[in-house]
């Protein structure tokens, strides 16, 4: 195992990718971010903590569970997805820990658009290691990895720190 990231830089990719969102987004206020069950719900809510540190506005987070969405496990049923916020006309921050192949990516849009049509769906990872599998890239990207397919990446968000393996 290979510690690649650790404490200082995690706090300074986290800061540094809200600080971008923030950029990007004039009207914060209409922000919702959207953590990827388990994983990249944690990198979210720390997102969201740092927008209202940074600009005193509070942007809701919602949890999206994308089981019933994949396409590379079997299907049981569809789980049908709520959010507590409506996200017509809305800015959905996506937020997943590590972007691999694009099929959690690509599930998670599906599942939101079920739910509405957000005037816009912007993906926020942690870490991107490539070797895509669809056409997704992501708009915020705390660290870039190149890995190979052989090597697993642990982003350790309770550490702070990232790993590959």
């Amino acid at each position: 195992m290979k510690t690649i990231i650790e404490l200082e830089q995690f706090n300074r990719a986290l800061k540094r990718m809200t600080h971008e969102i923030i950029e990007r987004n004039e009207d914060v206020s209409k922000i919702v971010l959207v953590g990827i069950e388990r994983k990249g719900t944690p990198i979210a809510m720390e997102i969201k903590e740092l927008i209202y540190k940074f600009e005193d506005v509070y942007v809701p987070l919602e949890v999206i569970d994308i089981s019933g969405h994949r396409d590379d496990h079997k299907k049981s049923e569809n789980v049908k997805i709520h959010f507590e916020t409506d996200i017509t006309d809305k800015i959905i921050i996506l937020v997943d820990d590590v972007l691999y192949t694009g099929r959690s990516v690509r599930a998670a849009m599906d599942a939101i658009m079920d739910m509405g049509r957000p005037a816009k769906i912007e993906l926020a990872v942690f870490v991107d290691r490539g070797h895509r599998e669809l056409p997704i890239r992501a708009d915020f990207i705390g660290k870039n990895i190149p890995t190979s397919k052989d090597e697993t990446v642990i982003c350790d968000f309770l550490k702070r720190e990232v790993i590959i393996k």
